[in-house]
């Protein structure tokens, strides 16, 4: 209807006044109520002509509603056909962004510091290091089965 005002919402406005300035007073209220309105759209029409006429000839097409900021950037800053919310940047960033390429990149990276880790220790390439040799387990890979009584890890994203 007007300023998203369902039917529902309507009938209980109306029943709502109805129950409070009562059927006798509600057609003056009404009338009251369309009056101050009528005047405050005089007013607004007055002052905004005022204003026109203040600034000049140069003016005389301005809008007040281009003092939006939306209206604003949609009119003087944007090109014809330009998506309104900026998404396009947005859509080059999630294509630059490949997950799975970065991911690879750092398991490359692991396996060459490994590697060369290796070469230091003198353990030959290849051979997987036992935690205990190591001092740390390797955390990053993933295991097949649990040690007996070893709690599994916590994953907050799955509480």
């Amino acid at each position: 209807m007007f300023f998203d005002i369902g039917p529902l919402e309507l009938v209980a406005i109306v029943v709502l006044a109805v129950l409070v300035f009562g059927p006798d007073k509600l057609p003056k209220v009404i009338q009251d109520t369309m009056a101050f309105i009528r005047k405050v759209r005089e007013f607004s029409d007055s002052a905004k002509e005022d204003i026109r006429r203040e600034l000049g000839p140069e003016f005389k097409d301005f809008e007040f509603e281009d003092l939006n900021p939306k209206t604003f950037i949609k009119k003087n800053l944007m090109k014809d056909g330009e998506d309104e919310y900026g998404l396009n940047e947005l859509k080059d960033l999630r294509d630059s962004l490949d997950l799975r390429k970065e991911m690879a990149e750092v398991t490359d990276l692991r396996k060459d510091m490994r590697d060369v880790t290796d070469a230091v220790n003198g353990v030959e390439p290849g051979t997987p290091a036992p935690a205990a040799a190591t001092g740390t387990p390797d955390r990053l890979t993933k295991r097949d089965k649990l040690d007996p009584g070893e709690a599994p890890p916590f994953d907050s994203d799955a509480t």
